[in-house]
């Protein structure tokens, strides 16, 4: 990037958050904070009211207004591809108004953009998995989640348990919402348990704001979402299995922890790491006679008990050896 193109960009920059700290300019573009520097000045000289200070960052003097950005056609292109994502993975309303958004960066783009973009919107499209439950996420519940933490105030929701099949309604405190195996999560304190639960959005019946202020300072949602995946147990697995069989494992290795493979002769040696034996187990068994577990014992013990169950309940003549 030269350096006209990388000063606008810094603009851009300045104009997307209210306080951007220097370090933060230098790590995006790659550059010494020296060149920051001299950039930030070269800004201040071309007439943009920037204001700084020490510790803090930069920030443009508020009230002060600049021309529409204009976005090459790649930034264009890439705001589609996220709308497709956004019309199948949302809610409703976050549908709704990246919908509106979409409008209005139409609105800017150079003719040329526009053909472009109605030409390839066809030719982009996201697929649901066909052996995953289907979930439209039809409910309003991110937008007012994420206004909820913005405003800091307790949501009452009404909330199925699945564990327990039972109905409760409960004030919490959410901390973030995540995306997972096609569903979406809330990360909330929980008033009624007194402690941190998490809870899929599509279990939530009703949600609304209690008026309350949150009192209660919550770890971020990232250092929460880590310290759960620390805490969690994860096994190794290695299968061993023919080079010529390797094919019918497909993509569905990966939603089994997959991490690796190493070719040895005629062989492949697969490794996973998995939080569940029991549902290795029960997934391994439709490789069962083409992989080999070499580790670890318990995983063998669990699919050996489960064959024996599998025997019982569809007897034979021949005895399980």
């Amino acid at each position: 990037m030269n350096r006209i193109d990388r000063i606008s960009a810094i603009l851009i920059h300045l104009q997307s958050r209210k306080v951007v700290k220097a370090q933060d300019i230098a790590e995006r573009f790659e550059i010494s904070l020296r060149t920051v520097y001299r950039d930030i000045r070269t800004l201040e000289e071309a007439g943009i009211p920037l204001v700084g200070e020490a510790g803090l960052g930069y920030s443009i003097m508020d009230g002060y207004r600049l021309p529409p950005v204009m976005f090459t056609t790649e930034e264009a292109t890439a705001f589609l591809t996220a709308e497709k994502l956004v019309e199948k993975l949302t809610d409703t309303t976050t549908r709704s108004s990246y919908q509106s958004a979409m409008f209005k960066i139409k609105s800017v783009l150079k003719n040329t953009e526009k053909d472009y973009l109605e030409n390839i919107e066809a030719h982009i499209e996201v697929m649901e998995n066909a052996y995953l439950p289907h979930d439209h996420h039809e409910n309003g519940h991110l937008q007012m989640i994420l206004k909820s933490i913005s405003a800091k105030e307790v949501l009452k929701i009404k909330y199925f348990s699945h564990h327990k099949q039972e109905n409760t309604e409960r004030e919490v405190e959410p901390v973030g919402i995540f995306y997972s195996a096609n569903k979406w999560y809330l990360i909330a304190y929980c008033m009624m348990r007194n402690d941190y639960r998490h809870f899929r959005t599509d279990r939530i019946s009703h949600m609304g704001f209690t008026g309350k202020h949150m009192e209660q300072v919550h770890p971020t949602l990232q250092s929460f979402l880590k310290k759960v995946s620390e805490e969690k147990e994860l096994l190794t697995v290695i299968l061993q299995v023919p080079k010529n069989k390797l094919r019918y494992f497909g993509d569905q290795k990966y939603y089994n922890g997959f991490i690796a493979q190493l070719e040895i002769h005629d062989t492949v040696e697969m490794s996973f790491l998995t939080g569940s034996i029991e549902g290795f187990a029960r997934w391994y068994l439709m490789f069962g006679d083409i992989a080999e577990i070499k580790t670890p014992q318990k995983l063998k013990d669990r699919v050996r008990e489960i064959a024996e169950q599998i025997y019982k309940n569809n007897p034979g003549n021949d005895k399980m050896p």
